[in-house]
């Protein structure tokens, strides 16, 4: 509600805000007038001769001016030695409606809330409550969390001031402290024509990360001093008059931030804002296909089960990347074709045309097929939607890609064994076919190495009865937490090693078998590979149809 003010505050207010300009002003028209007195008091002579020579001062003033603006951007805005000067603090009127925000209904539904608290905050007094003071957005990057926070001002009807954390962190003393106070100090003047602010404080934890963490002189440090200013200012008697709402932002865990910062009173208010999920990915990829020329067959639901783990800011930068493809291609609508393009440029890279030896295309086209057949028939979780042997940027010659069906949140230990079986697919496939191995493998055995060590080591996933996590207590933890080194004998290390080795042998002999009793499929795959250098999902589902076979949940690997 915006608070009605009577003439005299109405004046002050003016004053207090527009004092800078009202004297600049006087002074202006004082060096017009008093010049003007001054020269009626001259004779005729005297006259001529300073008005002759003052008729260069204009001149030599936009000299002078050009040189200390050059001079002034040299050295304190463009990065020199000597940056140190103040952060514009504006707060703008925000129009990002709450039906714009799509792809984070659970984030949605908790920041109403602070709408709600926001606008009956005189409700929430009368009662006895306590009226919200801050919030904490936390998520991955790209989730929306600058988005939300601007529809909260604007459902608010508040105006909005935008900070980053970075503004407030500088080496010389007393900056950061200053910024922090000026940045309330607008935010208090906003609050008292509009009946509150919110201010918005983008990658907190660079400017309210823990004080113990700071590796200067205690609380005298620069850093310091600008979290306490941070504190007094969000919990402070004027903020709490003038209805001042702080939101932070932020990527990194809540534990980086300063524990003052969480207590009750502060941004206690806690928002996770996740990556979307399917149905959360069928609107975002609409939306922002309503704003391009699309093909009416384009396939959003599958391009929503490809995109799982993306975020929103993905989804938008696949729907623009697809956009750029379809004008390379002089085509007026953007295609499936072009998004799925678009999709395997962000997530593997580019391609790159390299023309390889027959041999070596041949043993590529085995490694790819193996790790196909695999993923196919013996994977839980996961969809083949493409299988290439195009070189791409990064140095890999082929890829099968991919994804799980949906969000999974935990590895069950039949996930992991497949996944190390689909790693290890190339290599025996190779293996069996060529008789030989190559270094196609470098990317696949760290990647099964790392699966079956954690398992073992830190999972209790292993079958020798050791459960708990063992890493925590080996050399590398030495300088974590307080830790004194290894606490691991070599028997145990042994033990613990040679369960990682059964494991990788296991699901290298399910491949294996798999792979053999599969000729088949392996030879035709590899074929069609050969022949066409990348299969699309609708041919790969088409090939195992031909065959006979139909994607179903295998049964659990069985023990190693």
């Amino acid at each position: 509600m915006k608070r009605k003010l009577n003439p005299i505050q109405r004046t002050q207010l003016f004053f207090e805000i527009h004092w800078v300009k009202i004297l600049v002003a006087l002074i202006l028209l004082a060096s017009l007038i008093w010049p003007i007195i001054a020269l009626g008091h001259l004779d005729s002579y005297q006259r001529s001769y300073i008005m002759a020579f003052t008729s260069l001062t204009p001149l030599s003033a936009i000299l002078s001016a050009v040189a200390f603006v050059f001079l002034y951007k040299q050295a304190f805005m463009s990065g020199g030695m000597f940056q140190f000067a103040k952060s514009a603090v504006k707060g703008d009127k925000v129009s990002i409606k709450w039906t714009d925000v799509i792809g984070m209904e659970e984030a949605k539904m908790e920041a109403w809330e602070v709408v709600e608290l926001l606008r009956d905050h005189v409700r929430v007094t009368q009662i006895g409550g306590k009226v919200l003071r801050g919030v904490l957005l936390s998520g991955p990057p790209g989730c929306g969390k600058t988005y939300l926070a601007k529809a909260i001002a604007t459902e608010s009807g508040l105006p909005f001031i935008a900070a980053s954390g970075s503004e407030f962190v500088e080496v010389f003393v007393g900056t950061g402290p200053g910024r922090v106070r000026k940045l309330f100090a607008k935010a208090r003047q906003l609050a008292r024509t509009d009946g509150g602010c919110i201010i918005f404080i983008d990658e907190l934890d660079a400017v309210g990360s823990s004080r113990r963490s700071d590796l200067g002189f205690g609380a005298q440090t620069e850093h310091n001093n600008t979290v306490n200013e941070l504190l007094v200012q969000i919990d402070g008697l004027e903020t709490m008059r003038h209805n001042i709402v702080v939101i932070g932002a932020t990527n990194a865990e809540e534990t980086v931030l300063d524990a003052a910062l969480l207590r009750p009173g502060r941004l206690d208010r806690k928002i996770y804002v996740d990556r979307p999920g399917l149905a959360d990915r069928e609107k975002l990829l609409q939306y922002y296909l309503g704003k391009v020329k699309s093909d009416t067959s384009v396939d959003v639901g599958r391009l929503a089960r490809r995109t799982v783990y993306h975020s929103a800011a993905d989804i938008e930068n696949l729907v623009k990347e697809g956009a750029l493809i379809a004008t390379r291609h002089k085509r007026v609508e953007v295609t499936q074709k072009d998004l799925s393009e678009a999709l395997e440029r962000i997530d593997l890279g580019f391609k790159i045309h390299q023309k390889l030896a027959p041999a070596e295309r041949r043993r590529v086209a085995y490694h790819e097929s193996g790790h196909l057949v695999t993923t196919y028939l013996l994977h839980p979780t996961d969809d083949v939607f493409k299988a290439s042997i195009i070189s791409r940027r990064g140095g890999t010659h082929g890829v099968v890609y991919h994804v799980p069906r949906e969000e999974l949140k935990l590895n069950s230990r039949e996930r992991l064994m497949a996944n190390i079986t689909v790693a290890l697919a190339g290599y025996v496939a190779e293996k069996l076919k060529c008789g030989s191995t190559s270094d196609g493998v470098g990317g696949d055995f760290p990647h099964a190495t790392g699966i079956a060590h954690q398992m073992v080591w830190t999972l209790g996933m292993g079958t020798n009865g050791f459960i708990g996590n063992y890493e925590m207590l080996t050399g590398s933890w030495k300088f974590r937490a307080g830790g004194t080194g290894d606490h691991l004998s070599d028997s145990v290390k042994e033990r613990l090693n040679n369960e990682t080795q059964q494991i990788l042998t296991q699901c290298m002999q399910d491949a294996e078998q798999l792979l053999r009793q599969e000729d088949a499929l392996l030879e035709r795959f590899t074929e069609e590979l050969l022949k066409r250098d990348e299969l699309e999902y609708d041919e790969i589902e088409a090939i195992f149809a031909e065959h006979g076979k139909q994607r179903t949940p295998p049964t659990a690997p069985r023990a190693a």
